[in-house]
């Protein structure tokens, strides 16, 4: 459904120094270079599923999209998705286009949102029936019911987002993009916005991108996911296996009924944490059942529980791996 091979995009920026004198050399004679910003991305995504794309800040993640979404050209390369090239703005692949950026707005704000949603069918000219039967769907879906009534711009953040999700899945597109959708919103409504997104997959089969620095939105809907950094792809397979890149180390963390001295603790592993309350222990996989078994005869301990250790320390090193020459 979509289909990398190549990708690159550049850009060209122009660079001067502070300063009035500097500014004034920069309109006789302007310095510029060259940015690459995503390089030789090849990776393609089947429907019926979300597929997590992660990376810090300046990545990549949001060029990436606007090349899957037509809005940007690229550099060298090329990208198919429902077997059109996106750049093309081919009026049919728009038709089967969703995508959604946190806090990027696009239903009026001085109108209803139900007007919002008319208007959205005019503009992609939807059969009026289907168009009722998918709103309903989704009002009920995203749990709009009055709030869909309201004028936009009286609505919460939280309000605002569900409303922009129903007006990009009106027309049912194929693929979804989505760009950060949970940003700035609290648990309440970032819950709300997981639960749409698994419904809407099951409900029609689309292939679903997702960016989030929020690990919850990944965990709780990706099977399979991409890392990129500095604008090369780092990792791509199941969420499954990128957890197991933890290696060889396991995460023991003890609920204490009293003090323990570091010192009797010390030779089971690193300390993570260590409080009157809480131990934390990451220790070899190959020495974690030894380890849980001196920690188990300790008096002071309530409770122990071995785990791998958390996902951001996993992305943090791939994040990390210098990129291929």
């Amino acid at each position: 459904m979509i289909t990398v091979h190549g990708l690159t995009r550049e850009f060209t920026v122009t660079e001067r120094e502070p300063g009035l004198r500097a500014a004034l050399k920069s309109v006789a004679r302007r310095e510029q270079r060259v940015v690459t910003a995503i390089d030789d991305l090849t990776f393609s995504i089947a429907s019926g599923g979300v597929t997590g794309f992660l990376g810090p800040n300046g990545s990549g993640k949001t060029t990436t999209l606007k090349c899957l979404a037509g809005l940007l050209t690229p550099t060298r390369g090329s990208v198919e998705v429902l077997g059109y090239t996106p750049s093309e703005r081919h009026p049919e692949f728009l038709r089967q286009l969703g995508f959604v950026m946190g806090q990027r707005w696009q239903l009026n704000v001085d109108i209803p949102v139900l007007e919002s949603f008319e208007l959205h069918r005019v503009v992609y000219d939807l059969d009026t029936t289907e168009f009722r039967q998918t709103r309903d769907e989704l009002i009920e879906l995203l749990d709009l019911g009055d709030v869909a009534r309201q004028v936009a711009r009286k609505l919460s953040l939280g309000q605002r987002m569900r409303c922009e999700f129903a007006a990009s899945l009106l027309h049912r597109p194929s693929v979804v993009l989505l760009d950060e959708p949970t940003l700035g919103l609290d648990f309440d409504a970032q819950q709300q916005i997981r639960s749409f997104v698994g419904a809407y997959v099951e409900l029609t089969g689309a292939a679903v991108l997702l960016t989030s620095h929020y690990l919850a939105d990944i965990e709780a809907l990706c099977h399979d996911v991409m890392t990129i950094s500095r604008g090369r792809i780092t990792y791509t397979g199941t969420l499954h296996e990128l957890q197991q890149m933890a290696g060889d180390q396991k995460l023991i963390t003890v609920r204490l009924s009293a003090p323990v001295p570091r010192a009797s603790v010390a030779q089971l592993g690193e300390i993570r944490e260590h409080t009157d309350t809480t131990l934390v222990l990451e220790v070899r996989r190959g020495a974690a059942g030894e380890a849980v078994g001196v920690l188990e005869h300790l008096e002071a301990v309530a409770d122990v529980s071995l785990a791998d250790p958390p996902l951001e320390d996993t992305l943090r090193a791939l994040y990390d791996i210098p990129v291929p020459p």
